[in-house]
C-alpha cells in the first residue's frame, strides 16, 4: 500500500465514518373479567340501569346534533382478507382495527400485527355548521356484505360502512382488498351533506405507538420516522433523533408514511392531501414502545362531499419489488441511500441481489456470489491499483536517494519527487482513483444489507439473522464505542482487512513511519463503527476483503516487475525526446514555477544566501 493509496483509503473511511454518523397479560385479563361483569349487569332486567342507558344515548344523540341518528349501535368487526395481509375493521367508526402480515413473525416469533387498537388508531374529524366537531369513532356503521369483483386481472374484496343520518343523508366508508396485495383502497364519502359540513379541510389522525419488531431496538429507533411526499414530487421526512421532532407542512402532499425498519404503514392519496401535522417522539424510558409518531392530515373538503375522496392504505414490507409498483417514489421509504448510491443500489445490486434469490436458498452463499459479481465488475480498477503499486515500488530506490539527497527538506523533496514521476510517465493518483471509484459500491452496501428485508431473520453460520448483528459472545459488561457483544463476523473482517495491508505493506517498503501505523488503525476503528451493524455487512466485507487478497496474489504472478521497470525507462526515453522537439510540458513549467517560488521564499527566510 503506498502513500496515495493510503490516502484514497483515509478518505474513504473519513467518508464512512461520516455517512454513518448522519444517514448508520395479566391486565388483560383482569379487564376482560371486568368487562364481561359489566355486560352482564347491563343485561339484567333492571329498570334504573335501562333508564341511565337511554339517558346516555340521548345525550350522545343530542352532543352530535344532525350526526345523532348515529350514535347508537353496536361494535362488530368484520375481516378483508388475502394471502398476504388481514384486515380488521370496527362497525364504531368505520376503522381499521387491526392489520395482520401473515408472512412475517416478530423477533420473538409470534405473528406481526403491524396495527392494532391497543397500539395505533386513527380516526377522522369534521366541523359542522352548528359549531360541532364530530368524530366517526363517535358515531356507529352498518357493514355491508364482503363484494367480491375484479379490478383489472386482479380479484377484489370490497366492503361498505355506512352511517345513516336520514333525509337521504349518510356516510360511506369503503374498503377494497386485492388479491396478493399489501394496499388496502379506502373512499370516504359524504352524501348530501353539503349543507352541514364547515371549513376547507377535514382531518385524518394518525397515532402510532410503533411496536419492538426487530431484536435491536436501538436499530429499531434509528430507522423509525415519518415519511411524506409533496405533490409537487419532494421527498421530507422527519429526522432521526431521540428528542421530540416535528414539522407543519402547508403544501399538498401525496403521502405520508409510518416507517419502520423492515415495514411501513402509510396513507397515499388519488388527488393530494392539503397539509399536515407531524410528530415523532422517543421515549427512551420504555422499552415497550419504538417510537411514538403522530400525525394530523388534512383532506380537502370538498374532495369528500364530491365524491372524491379516495385513497389508499400500505401495510407490508419495506421491499423494493413491491414498492416500487405503488407509483409516487413510495418506493422512497425503503432506504437505499442518497444520488448515486441509491442507483447503484437500484440498477447493480438488487437485480443481481434477487437473481440469485431465485435459484439459491442460502442467503449466506448469496452474499459470497454477490462479491464474486462485484469483484468481477471492478476487477479493472483493482488491476491498475495493483500496477501503480509495482510502479512505485520499482522506483523505490530513485526515491529513496531523493530523500537522502534533500533530508529535512519537504519540499525539495516533494519537487524532486515530483519530477522523477514525470520523467518515468507516473501518475501518483492513479493508485488512489481506483480506490475513489469503489466508494459508490462501498455505501451502496452500506445501505443495503442494513435496510434488505430478504435477510430479515435469515442464519447462515452462528448468526441467527443476518439483517442484525451476530452475536458470537455476550460480554458481561459494556465497552464505550463498542457494545456489549462480540460480533465474530466484524472480528473476521478486521483480520482479513489487517492481513491485506499486511500484504501491501510487504509489497510497498517506502509506507513507513505515521502513515503506516494509520494503515492498521483503520481496520480497527471499522471494528468499533461496525461492531452492531447487521452481520450480513460485516459478512460481505469479509469475504471482499479475501477476494480482493486472492485477486492480487493472481496479477503478482503475472506481473514482472523487470518488464515495469523498462516500460518506465521505455517512457523516460519517449518523454525526453519529446521535450527536445516541444519543449517543457505543462507539468515541467509548473515544476519551475513551484521551484523558483521556494528558492524566492527561501532567500526572504535568509538574505544572507542571497549574497
Amino acid at each position: 500500500m503506498d502513500r496515495n493509496q493510503a490516502i484514497g483509503f483515509g478518505l474513504i473511511a473519513a467518508l464512512l465514518l461520516a455517512y454513518s454518523f448522519f444517514f448508520s397479560s395479566p391486565k388483560e385479563d383482569a379487564n376482560k373479567k371486568a368487562t364481561i361483569k359489566t355486560e352482564q349487569v347491563a343485561q339484567q332486567p333492571t329498570t334504573p340501569v335501562a333508564e341511565d342507558d337511554s339517558l346516555a344515548q340521548a345525550r350522545r344523540a343530542a352532543a352530535l346534533g344532525a350526526f345523532g341518528t348515529a350514535a347508537t349501535g353496536e361494535a362488530r368487526k368484520s375481516v378483508l382478507e388475502n394471502e398476504n395481509i388481514r384486515v380488521a375493521i370496527s362497525s364504531k367508526g368505520g376503522q381499521v382495527e387491526e392489520v395482520l402480515l401473515k408472512n412475517y413473525k416478530t423477533y420473538k416469533g409470534e405473528p406481526l400485527i403491524l396495527f392494532d387498537s391497543k397500539s395505533s388508531k386513527t380516526d377522522v374529524e369534521f366541523a359542522t355548521n352548528d359549531g360541532k366537531k364530530i368524530k366517526l369513532s363517535d358515531l356507529y356503521f352498518t357493514p355491508s356484505e364482503v363484494v367480491k369483483g375484479k379490478s383489472g386481472e386482479k380479484a377484489t374484496q370490497t366492503i361498505t360502512y355506512r352511517a345513516e343520518l336520514g333525509n337521504g343523508q349518510y356516510i360511506d366508508q369503503i374498503y377494497t382488498l386485492s388479491d396478493k396485495s399489501f394496499e388496502l383502497g379506502y373512499k370516504l364519502d359524504f352524501k348530501g351533506l353539503n349543507n352541514q359540513i364547515s371549513g376547507n379541510n377535514i382531518t385524518l389522525t394518525w397515532n402510532d405507538k410503533l411496536k419492538q419488531l426487530e431484536r435491536d431496538i436501538k436499530q429499531n429507533r434509528a430507522k423509525s420516522t415519518i415519511n411524506y411526499y409533496s405533490a409537487e414530487g419532494s421527498f421530507e421526512k422527519l429526522s432521526i433523533s431521540d428528542n421530540t421532532e416535528n414539522a407543519t407542512v402547508e403544501e399538498p402532499l401525496k403521502w405520508v408514511a409510518n416507517k419502520q425498519n423492515f415495514f411501513t404503514a402509510g396513507i397515499i392519496a388519488k388527488n393530494s392531501f392539503a397539509g399536515a401535522k407531524l410528530e415523532a417522539n422517543t421515549n427512551l424510558a420504555d422499552s415497550s414502545v419504538v417510537k411514538t409518531l403522530s400525525s394530523q392530515i388534512l383532506i380537502p373538503t370538498q374532495d369528500v362531499l364530491s365524491g372524491k375522496g379516495e385513497f389508499t392504505y400500505y401495510f407490508g414490507p419495506n421491499d423494493y419489488k413491491i414498492l416500487k409498483h405503488i407509483g409516487d417514489d413510495f418506493n422512497r421509504n425503503l432506504d437505499l441511500g442518497w444520488g448515486i448510491f441509491a442507483y447503484v443500489n437500484k440498477w447493480v445490486i438488487i437485480p443481481a441481489f434477487d437473481f440469485l434469490e431465485n435459484y439459491i436458498g442460502s442467503y449466506g452463499i448469496i452474499i459470497i456470489l454477490l462479491v464474486l459479481y462485484i469483484k468481477t465488475i471492478l476487477f479493472p480498477l483493482t488491476y491498475k491499483s495493483y500496477l501503480s503499486m509495482a510502479k512505485m515500488k520499482v522506483l523505490k530506490p530513485e526515491i529513496d536517494a531523493i530523500k537522502e539527497r534533500n533530508e529535512g527538506d519537504m519540499q525539495k523533496t516533494q519537487m524532486e519527487t515530483m519530477k522523477l514521476y514525470n520523467e518515468m510517465g507516473v501518475n501518483p493518483l492513479s493508485g488512489c482513483i481506483p480506490m475513489v471509484l469503489q466508494i459508490p459500491i462501498l455505501f451502496a452496501m452500506f445501505n443495503f444489507f442494513p435496510n434488505s428485508i430478504e435477510l430479515r431473520q435469515e442464519a447462515f453460520l452462528w448468526a441467527t439473522d443476518l439483517s442484525t448483528y451476530d452475536v458470537f459472545a455476550k460480554l458481561p459488561f459494556t465497552i464505550p464505542f463498542y457494545g456489549d457483544h462480540v460480533s465474530m463476523f466484524t472480528l473476521l473482517m478486521t483480520a482479513s482487512t489487517i492481513l491485506y495491508t499486511w500484504s501491501n505493506n510487504q509489497m510497498n517498503a517506502s509506507m513507513q513511519g505515521p502513515m503506516k501505523f494509520y494503515s492498521y488503525l483503520m481496520p480497527v476503528i471499522f471494528m468499533f463503527v461496525l461492531n452492531s451493524f447487521p452481520a450480513g455487512l460485516s459478512f460481505y466485507y469479509f469475504v471482499s476483503n479475501m477476494v480482493t487478497f486472492g485477486q492480487q496474489a493472481m496479477i503478482r504472478q503475472f506481473v514482472d516487475e523487470g518488464k515495469v521497470r523498462a516500460k518506465l525507462e521505455e517512457n523516460k526515453g519517449k518523454r525526453q525526446e519529446k521535450k527536445k522537439t516541444s519543449g517543457p510540458s505543462f507539468t515541467e513549467r509548473m515544476q519551475e514555477a513551484m521551484r523558483a517560488a521556494a528558492e524566492k521564499e527561501q532567500q526572504k527566510r535568509n538574505p544572507k544566501a542571497k549574497k
